[in-house]
Protein backbone atom coordinates (compact mmCIF):
# COMPACT_ATOMS: atom_id res chain seq x y z
CA UNK A 1 0.00 0.00 0.00
CA UNK A 2 1.34 3.40 -0.88
CA UNK A 3 1.03 6.51 1.23
CA UNK A 4 -0.85 9.63 0.30
CA UNK A 5 0.31 11.54 -2.74
CA UNK A 6 2.43 14.49 -1.71
CA UNK A 7 1.10 17.74 -3.07
CA UNK A 8 3.69 19.67 -5.12
CA UNK A 9 5.30 22.69 -3.47
CA UNK A 10 5.39 26.04 -5.30
CA UNK A 11 7.59 29.03 -4.54
CA UNK A 12 6.53 32.39 -6.00
CA UNK A 13 9.36 34.92 -5.73
CA UNK A 14 9.11 38.62 -6.46
CA UNK A 15 12.44 40.12 -7.46
CA UNK A 16 13.18 43.80 -7.53
CA UNK A 17 13.85 47.11 -5.85
CA UNK A 18 10.95 49.43 -5.03
CA UNK A 19 13.33 52.40 -5.09
CA UNK A 20 14.19 51.94 -8.77
CA UNK A 21 11.02 52.56 -10.75
CA UNK A 22 9.74 49.57 -12.71
CA UNK A 23 12.27 47.31 -11.01
CA UNK A 24 9.77 47.11 -8.12
CA UNK A 25 7.24 45.22 -10.27
CA UNK A 26 7.97 41.75 -8.83
CA UNK A 27 7.71 42.95 -5.25
CA UNK A 28 4.39 44.70 -5.92
CA UNK A 29 2.91 41.61 -7.60
CA UNK A 30 3.80 39.56 -4.50
CA UNK A 31 2.09 42.21 -2.35
CA UNK A 32 -1.00 41.98 -4.59
CA UNK A 33 -1.01 38.19 -4.17
CA UNK A 34 -1.00 38.32 -0.36
CA UNK A 35 -3.98 36.38 0.93
CA UNK A 36 -4.58 34.64 -2.41
CA UNK A 37 -3.08 31.35 -1.22
CA UNK A 38 -3.77 31.82 2.50
CA UNK A 39 -4.00 28.53 4.30
CA UNK A 40 -2.38 26.55 1.47
CA UNK A 41 0.92 25.17 2.80
CA UNK A 42 1.89 24.13 -0.75
CA UNK A 43 2.39 27.73 -1.91
CA UNK A 44 4.99 30.13 -0.53
CA UNK A 45 5.20 33.80 -1.53
CA UNK A 46 8.46 35.68 -0.95
CA UNK A 47 9.79 39.13 -1.72
CA UNK A 48 13.44 38.61 -2.60
CA UNK A 49 14.55 42.17 -3.24
CA UNK A 50 17.89 42.24 -5.03
CA UNK A 51 19.95 39.64 -3.14
CA UNK A 52 19.92 36.44 -5.21
CA UNK A 53 21.36 34.27 -2.49
CA UNK A 54 18.14 34.73 -0.48
CA UNK A 55 16.10 33.05 -3.21
CA UNK A 56 18.55 30.15 -3.39
CA UNK A 57 18.24 29.73 0.38
CA UNK A 58 14.46 29.46 0.02
CA UNK A 59 14.85 26.91 -2.79
CA UNK A 60 16.98 24.74 -0.52
CA UNK A 61 13.75 23.96 1.39
CA UNK A 62 12.69 21.86 -1.62
CA UNK A 63 10.16 23.04 -4.20
CA UNK A 64 8.71 21.41 -7.31
CA UNK A 65 7.93 24.68 -9.10
CA UNK A 66 9.52 28.12 -9.01
CA UNK A 67 7.73 31.18 -10.38
CA UNK A 68 9.91 34.27 -10.61
CA UNK A 69 8.11 37.60 -10.98
CA UNK A 70 10.34 40.38 -12.26
CA UNK A 71 10.72 43.37 -14.55
CA UNK A 72 12.24 42.33 -17.87
CA UNK A 73 13.69 44.03 -20.91
CA UNK A 74 12.80 42.05 -24.03
CA UNK A 75 12.26 44.91 -26.45
CA UNK A 76 8.45 44.86 -26.45
CA UNK A 77 6.10 47.65 -25.38
CA UNK A 78 6.31 48.75 -21.76
CA UNK A 79 3.74 47.03 -19.54
CA UNK A 80 3.46 43.87 -21.61
CA UNK A 81 3.32 40.78 -19.38
CA UNK A 82 5.28 37.77 -20.59
CA UNK A 83 5.35 34.19 -19.32
CA UNK A 84 8.74 32.69 -20.05
CA UNK A 85 9.98 29.13 -19.61
CA UNK A 86 13.76 29.26 -19.21
CA UNK A 87 16.07 26.74 -20.83
CA UNK A 88 16.99 24.77 -17.70
CA UNK A 89 19.30 22.41 -19.60
CA UNK A 90 21.18 25.41 -20.95
CA UNK A 91 21.46 26.86 -17.46
CA UNK A 92 22.96 23.62 -16.19
CA UNK A 93 25.63 23.82 -18.92
CA UNK A 94 26.55 27.41 -17.97
CA UNK A 95 26.19 27.16 -14.20
CA UNK A 96 29.93 27.53 -13.69
CA UNK A 97 29.85 31.05 -15.17
CA UNK A 98 30.59 33.86 -12.72
CA UNK A 99 27.68 34.49 -10.36
CA UNK A 100 27.24 37.65 -8.26
CA UNK A 101 25.76 36.56 -4.92
CA UNK A 102 24.57 40.09 -4.15
CA UNK A 103 22.66 40.92 -7.33
CA UNK A 104 19.53 39.24 -8.55
CA UNK A 105 18.63 38.55 -12.10
CA UNK A 106 16.54 35.52 -12.95
CA UNK A 107 19.26 33.77 -14.94
CA UNK A 108 21.93 34.30 -12.29
CA UNK A 109 19.69 32.97 -9.52
CA UNK A 110 18.76 29.91 -11.56
CA UNK A 111 22.43 29.20 -12.35
CA UNK A 112 23.26 29.52 -8.65
CA UNK A 113 20.39 27.21 -7.65
CA UNK A 114 21.40 24.71 -10.32
CA UNK A 115 25.00 24.76 -9.08
CA UNK A 116 23.92 23.83 -5.54
CA UNK A 117 21.33 21.30 -6.73
CA UNK A 118 18.11 22.98 -5.61
CA UNK A 119 16.62 24.29 -8.86
CA UNK A 120 13.12 22.84 -9.31
CA UNK A 121 12.18 20.91 -12.43
CA UNK A 122 9.51 23.48 -13.32
CA UNK A 123 10.54 27.14 -13.55
CA UNK A 124 8.53 30.02 -14.96
CA UNK A 125 9.23 33.73 -15.21
CA UNK A 126 6.29 36.11 -15.17
CA UNK A 127 7.90 39.27 -16.43
CA UNK A 128 6.69 42.72 -17.31
CA UNK A 129 8.48 44.83 -19.89
CA UNK A 130 9.96 47.74 -17.97
CA UNK A 131 9.95 51.34 -19.09
CA UNK A 132 12.66 52.43 -16.66
CA UNK A 133 14.55 50.80 -13.77
CA UNK A 134 17.45 53.17 -13.25
CA UNK A 135 16.09 56.33 -11.62
CA UNK A 136 16.56 56.17 -7.87
CA UNK A 137 13.32 57.09 -6.13
CA UNK A 138 11.17 56.81 -9.24
CA UNK A 139 7.71 55.25 -9.02
CA UNK A 140 6.46 52.48 -11.29
CA UNK A 141 5.60 53.75 -14.75
CA UNK A 142 1.88 53.77 -15.54
CA UNK A 143 2.06 50.90 -18.09
CA UNK A 144 3.87 48.66 -15.59
CA UNK A 145 1.54 49.56 -12.72
CA UNK A 146 -1.45 48.76 -14.95
CA UNK A 147 0.06 45.33 -15.71
CA UNK A 148 0.03 44.13 -12.08
CA UNK A 149 -3.53 42.62 -12.20
CA UNK A 150 -2.68 40.67 -15.38
CA UNK A 151 0.52 39.35 -13.79
CA UNK A 152 -1.45 38.27 -10.70
CA UNK A 153 -3.85 36.30 -12.93
CA UNK A 154 -0.94 34.63 -14.75
CA UNK A 155 0.77 33.65 -11.49
CA UNK A 156 -2.50 32.23 -10.15
CA UNK A 157 -2.98 30.18 -13.33
CA UNK A 158 0.56 28.76 -13.16
CA UNK A 159 0.17 27.92 -9.47
CA UNK A 160 -3.15 26.19 -10.20
CA UNK A 161 -1.55 24.10 -12.93
CA UNK A 162 1.46 23.31 -10.75
CA UNK A 163 -0.77 22.00 -7.97
CA UNK A 164 -2.72 19.73 -10.33
CA UNK A 165 -1.29 16.27 -9.94
CA UNK A 166 -2.00 13.09 -11.85
CA UNK A 167 -2.58 9.62 -10.40
CA UNK A 168 1.17 8.99 -10.26
CA UNK A 169 1.76 12.18 -8.29
CA UNK A 170 3.31 14.22 -11.12
CA UNK A 171 2.57 17.92 -11.51
CA UNK A 172 1.47 19.11 -14.93
CA UNK A 173 2.48 22.67 -15.67
CA UNK A 174 2.27 24.40 -19.03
Amino acid sequence: MTGPIQRPRVLVAGIGNLLRGDDGFGVLVIEALQGTFAGDPSVTLVEIGIAGVGLVQHLMDGYDTLIIVDAVQRGVEAGRVLVLAPDLAGLARTRTAQIDMHQTDAEGVMRMASAVGCLPDHVWIVGCEAEGCDDLGAALSEPVRAAIPEAVLKVRAIVGAALTIDQKGRAHVG
